[in-house]
C-alpha cells in the first residue's frame, strides 16, 4: 500500500511539477512531510542538501531519497524515481510530435505565457519552503546560530549573484563555514 501511495505521490508531482526540479521541491515538502508525515522537516531539509550535492536533477535526486527514506528499501527509491519521470516522458514524447507544428500558434504562445509566470511563483516558493526555523535556526532560542545562519545564506547568495562564484566552490566554502563556525 504504501509503495502505491509513493507511486501516485510522486506521479502526481512529475506531472504537475512545471518549472523543473526546484519548483516541485514545495510540492513534494507539501506530500512527503506536511500531508503524509512519511519525513520530518529536518530530514527533508538533509535530503533537499543531498539532493543539491548530487549530480543531477533535484527533483528526481530527492524523489529518490525519499522513497529509500519512507520505505527503508531501494524499491521504494525505484518507485518514486520512475513515478516522477514518467509523467514528464509521457508528455514529451506526446507533446514533442506536436510542439513543433503549432509552436508559432497564438494558443500555444498563449498558454507557454502562462505558464511562465506560474514557473517563477514556483520557484519562489521552493525558495520559501527552504527558510525554515530548521535550515536557519531561531533568532530567540539560539541567537549565535541564527545570525551565523543569515550571514552564510547572505554570502552564498550575493557570492553567487553579483560575483558569479562557481556554485560548486560555493557550496565547499559554505561547508567549511558551517564546520568552523557551529
Amino acid at each position: 500500500m504504501l509503495y502505491l501511495q509513493l507511486f501516485y505521490t510522486f506521479f502526481k508531482i512529475g506531472l504537475f511539477g512545471f518549472g523543473g526540479g526546484y519548483a516541485m521541491l514545495s510540492m513534494i515538502q507539501g506530500e512527503v512531510v506536511t500531508r503524509y508525515d512519511w519525513l520530518t522537516p529536518q530530514e527533508f531539509t538533509d535530503i533537499v542538501a543531498i539532493s543539491q550535492m548530487t549530480p543531477g536533477p533535484i527533483g528526481i535526486n530527492a524523489a529518490t531519497y525519499v522513497g529509500f527514506t519512507a520505505t527503508n528499501s531501494v524499491w521504494g527509491s525505484v518507485v518514486c524515481t520512475l513515478a516522477v519521470v514518467l509523467p514528464s516522458f509521457i508528455l514529451m514524447l506526446t507533446i514533442s510530435r506536436f510542439f513543433l507544428k503549432y509552436q508559432k500558434h497564438p494558443v500555444v504562445e498563449a498558454v507557454f505565457s502562462g505558464l511562465r509566470p506560474a514557473v517563477v511563483g514556483l520557484l519562489a516558493s521552493a525558495a520559501l519552503v527552504l527558510m525554515t526555523v530548521d535550515n536557519f535556526g531561531s533568532p530567540t532560542r539560539d541567537t549565535y546560530s541564527f545570525v551565523i545562519s543569515v550571514i552564510i545564506f547572505g554570502v552564498a547568495f550575493v557570492g553567487t549573484r553579483k560575483y558569479r562564484v562557481n556554485p560548486i566552490l560555493m557550496i565547499v566554502a559554505c561547508g567549511v563555514a558551517g564546520l568552523l563556525l557551529y
